[in-house]
């Protein structure tokens, strides 16, 4: 017996689907988080969206409104963040972004003044997809090395 699960999908459109959720979070990474156009977050995240932040971001809440916040927090402390898509990943609903960003420490961070210090990070996020909107998210990045750039924290050795 086959381990092999059948779709009911031709495997042109499935590949087609996988393509469109790539590119929708890709717009969603230059619009959102480039660019910093949060008034247009629900043309991207769905009303009923659940977010499940890494343990070292706060938790804002579900939906736009949630999603909209923990990007406003990066955003003022790096007004000028740029995330670098590295990689990308779909099967089926799900895109896996593999990306680096990079800013200026201009704004306050979980407290911490500005210290206008350069920061590059690397992270991934996960984001399962259905109806062209983002109903599911998970991200993951470096916080340690971030704080250890911006001098909240020492780095190894110092």
């Amino acid at each position: 017996m086959s381990s092999v699960q059948q779709t009911s999908q031709p495997t042109s459109f499935v590949r087609s689907t996988e393509e469109q959720n790539k590119q929708m979070s890709r717009r969603f990474t230059e619009e959102i988080w480039n660019k910093g156009k949060l008034d247009q977050i629900g043309d991207f995240v769905a009303p009923n969206h659940k977010n499940h932040p890494s343990a070292s971001a706060p938790d804002f809440g579900q939906g736009p409104q949630g999603f909209s916040q923990l990007v406003s927090l990066y955003r003022t402390a790096f007004p000028d963040t740029n995330l670098t898509i590295e990689d990308q990943i779909a099967e089926g609903d799900l895109v896996v972004t593999r990306w680096t960003a990079a800013g200026t420490h201009r704004g306050e961070l979980f407290g911490m003044p500005a210290t206008g210090k350069q920061v590059k990070v690397t992270g991934i996020f996960i984001d399962r997809l259905a109806d062209g909107k983002i109903v599911e998210s998970w991200g993951e990045y470096d916080a340690l090395g971030m704080m250890q750039q911006v001098g909240a924290i020492p780095a190894p050795g110092k």
